[in-house]
């Protein structure tokens, strides 16, 4: 079966030195032109962790989240896959209690939600989960 790469273009010009989706896929997202197969990722405008440390959506715990934390964001996003998912509240508590906002979406959207925060300047970070389970 042919598979066709989708990728994205939002403008003319990309932010320069700044960590952006330029493709996905059902089973991977390109990075700067990059291309990531892994199970799960966490990037953000200056950062990427490519081994997040996530099997798989089943796999998620609060530590996971934790990770989000880190990075400072005020709005995280959460791609769970070729399907939306929402994670158990008590998996994401820590991120309300922080005051970060999390926004679930199906894989494909979060790079493209990814992609818009970041050309508004916003600091997002996106914990993107490639496999299925």
């Amino acid at each position: 079966m042919l598979q066709l790469e989708t990728v994205l273009k939002f403008h003319l010009t990309q932010p320069e030195g700044l960590n952006l989706f330029t493709g996905y896929g059902d089973d991977y997202v390109i990075v700067n032109g990059e291309r990531y197969t892994q199970s799960s990722l966490l990037i953000t405008p200056d950062s990427l962790l490519s081994d997040w440390q996530v099997d798989n959506f089943a796999a998620l715990q609060p530590q996971h989240f934790a990770a989000f934390i880190a990075q400072q964001p005020e709005i995280a996003l959460l791609g769970t896959g070729n399907r939306l998912r929402f994670p158990h509240p008590a998996l994401t508590a820590a991120l309300t209690n922080a005051g970060i906002g999390l926004e679930v979406m199906d894989t494909k959207a979060a790079c493209r939600t990814y992609n818009i925060l970041v050309a508004e300047g916003r600091r997002v970070v996106a914990g993107i989960i490639l496999t299925a389970a």
